[in-house]
């Protein structure tokens, strides 16, 4: 990882708050902390493992891999792996192909019904948020960030500068803050997350460096801010949102989020707890344009807008380059487009549409190998779908 492992957020949830300090020992905000290299799986297939049969429900249309052509020897090979500890400590394996679950695999301890850590898959799942909201009227991608607190004003280190900073600035990374969170120790993010104080009055008060839009720079307090903007748009938490218009839908069951001030915010940078085979679920509204078993949960137009690059070249996680779209990573290597959100430790979505597939890893590896699941990624699973 970049820079040392932070603290967890002053302020959780009491009735989660052993669970959360047990999964949060080495939170960290950024997605940039999920970086440096991990080993590369061998492609060479050796006798495979036994794969977990996929238990039925309604919330999931299950299938096998032979009718979905997905390479049991491959995939039997990187369960193998998994299990025998090649990449670390992995806690699930989930892959779907065209709109079916057909591996769910948990790994040291983990259970499928039991909420795992995101951290900063969470922010991606602001953007789809801030989406539905801009969809429902609620707000404008160009609204200006002050506009929605009227209550914090007057702002600390106001100048025209922070008077232009629009949510797309949040959503895009480009919010002219003086902002870095590498190394953590001593970051803005640390403080925030240490201060047990009003974390939308922290960031609305940071000063400015530039002015927005100018340059990218990892800024999870600016994405806690996005999700403020949600909720007071909204008028409800963004937890309260998110379980309403996206996580009930879609039969997202036991999803929660570590908060803080004012009142139970979510802490929208790296706080919520899924499902592996929920995190899967939002996997596939990006591969199926928004919509979930048919039903249109997020619009098509959003999924586009905010999978569509704004910055170039921004990491390279296992010998592979992703860029960065509106809270989303994206990289084009091997050929395929692959949607990907990101969190410390090993947690990821990949979404790849012109496949069909969505492969959701979630993990325990706060060292070098939490970018393993990006490298059996392009070893094992993309390599087993057949076309």
């Amino acid at each position: 990882m970049h820079g040392s492992s932070p603290s967890v957020p002053a302020r959780i949830n009491p009735t989660r708050s052993k669970l959360a300090a047990a999964l949060l020992a080495a939170w960290c905000g950024a997605a940039a902390s999920c970086g440096g290299s991990s080993p590369t799986a061998a492609t060479t297939v050796t006798p495979t493992a036994s794969l977990t049969p996929v238990s039925a429900g309604a919330d999931w249309p299950t299938s096998t891999l032979d009718a979905e052509h997905l390479d049991p020897a491959r995939l039997g090979d990187l369960v193998l792996r998994i299990r025998r500890g090649d990449y670390g400590r992995i806690t699930s394996l989930v892959v779907a192909r065209r709109g079916r679950l057909v591996v769910e695999e948990y790994f040291n301890g983990w259970s499928a019904e039991r909420p795992h850590t995101m951290q900063s898959v969470t922010k991606s799942v602001v953007s789809l948020l801030a989406g539905m909201a801009a969809k429902a009227g609620k707000l404008s991608v160009d609204d200006a960030v002050t506009r929605f607190f009227p209550a914090y004003e007057p702002f600390a280190n106001f100048d025209n500068r922070k008077a232009a900073m629009t949510l797309r600035d949040l959503l895009t990374m480009r919010t002219g803050l003086d902002w870095s969170e590498d190394p953590y120790a001593g970051s803005p993010l640390q403080r925030l997350n240490e201060c047990r104080c009003d974390w939308l009055r922290f960031v609305l008060d940071w000063r400015m460096r530039e002015a927005p839009g100018t340059r990218w720079e990892y800024v999870s307090g600016g994405v806690i801010l996005a999700g403020g903007i949600v909720g007071a748009a909204a008028g409800m938490r963004l937890d309260q949102f998110a379980s309403a218009q996206l996580f009930d839908p879609v039969g997202a069951t036991g999803a929660y989020w570590i908060s803080g001030l004012p009142d139970g915010l979510p802490h929208g940078g790296g706080g919520l707890f899924l499902r592996p085979r929920d995190a899967a679920k939002l996997g596939q509204l990006i591969v199926d344009q928004g919509r979930w078993q048919g039903r249109s949960i997020v619009d098509a137009s959003w999924i586009r807008e905010s999978t569509g690059r704004v910055a170039q070249g921004l990491r390279v996680w296992a010998g592979h380059s992703f860029d960065y779209g509106y809270l989303w990573w994206l990289t084009t290597d091997g050929g395929d487009e692959i949607v990907t959100a990101s969190g410390a430790g090993g947690q990821w979505i990949f979404a790849v549409p012109r496949r069909q597939l969505v492969v959701v890893s979630t993990g325990d590896n706060n060292d070098s190998r939490s970018t393993a699941a990006v490298a059996f990624l392009f070893s094992h699973v993309l390599p087993a779908a057949l076309e």
